[in-house]
């Protein structure tokens, strides 16, 4: 985590437009950066889908050509979708959650104000947090690329019963396993499928990546953590309808002999967080470890 004096001048602004009374929302908050001196530009999906039309719409790689901050209203599966997008252009990101705090997105809506003022003018704590980037290979051929801040997970069909995968990482043999599937996941990710599964949580600032079986049909078969430089493979050897999953990307049916490759991306993610903000504080709130405490 750093701490970096810089002032913005052109925000993008991101909503989940699913959102019952997202566009006044939106709408308030467009006005509040512009009285805050910066341009304004919507993401196209989020104007279209919300009405908004009097701000620029401009797609992802627009946004991340002309903007230099891009504040997301929503949850944390907004933020994952536009965060895949934005990374390669390392513009930084800030997010306002509408309902319960999320784990990174982490300002309440009711605050957003006070919240975003500094960071605006360039008082906040900067992190970056690391990204799982692969494919699915078949018979040597690339068929699916994938990018993920959370996680890559490979399972069964929802009808079918358990699959059988092969690990490998960086060519050396680790495991046969039977399972419901096989989850590799980011720190980021820790806290996500890979947490629900069994998997331990993963400090952002840990330069690893933890692999958690699902429902694994042997006991011994337990979540593991990896440093994040090499490459692990996931080999489908036998089950039905398995599929491939990279955050929000899917490829269904893959085949026997299908091999899932994972590696450290290239690009990292910059979430912006207001001056005095804590990894452990969101921990306590979003895993109620205050309980009990006088």
């Amino acid at each position: 985590m750093r701490r970096m004096p810089t002032r913005f001048r052109h925000a993008a602004i991101v909503g989940k437009y699913q959102a019952r009374g997202i566009r006044a929302a939106l709408e308030e908050l467009a006005h509040f950066l512009m009285a805050q001196g910066l341009e304004v530009s919507f993401e196209r999906e989020t104007a279209h889908a919300t009405g908004v039309a009097d701000f620029d719409s401009l797609s992802p790689a627009e946004l991340g050509r002309k903007c230099d901050i891009a504040v997301v209203v929503g949850g944390d599966g907004t933020m994952l979708g536009i965060a895949r997008e934005l990374a390669r252009y390392n513009m930084p990101l800030v997010g306002i959650n509408q309902g319960r705090l999320g784990f990174i997105t982490d300002i309440p809506q009711e605050h957003y104000r006070e919240a975003l003022a500094p960071i605006l003018a360039g008082d906040y704590e900067e992190e970056h947090r690391s990204m799982l980037e692969g494919g699915v290979w078949r018979d040597d051929h690339k068929i699916f690329d994938g990018l993920s801040l959370n996680d890559v997970v490979v399972s069964r069909g929802a009808t079918a019963s358990m699959v059988e995968l092969r690990v490998d990482v960086d060519g050396d043999f680790v495991a046969n396993l039977r399972a419901d599937g096989l989850i590799i996941a980011s720190p980021t990710g820790s806290t996500a499928y890979a947490l629900s599964a069994g998997g331990p949580i993963l400090h952002p600032g840990i330069a690893g990546w933890v692999i958690v079986p699902i429902a694994s049909h042997t006991l011994s078969n337990r979540p593991i953590v990896l440093p994040d430089h090499g490459e692990i493979r996931i080999g489908v050897v036998a089950g039905r309808e398995a599929s491939a999953n990279f955050d929000m990307q899917s490829l269904a049916s893959l085949l026997h002999g299908d091999q899932i490759r994972v590696r450290r991306s290239a690009f990292k993610v910059r979430f912006l967080h207001p001056r005095g903000w804590s990894y452990y504080a969101t921990l306590r709130r979003k895993l109620r470890w205050y309980e009990g405490v006088v």
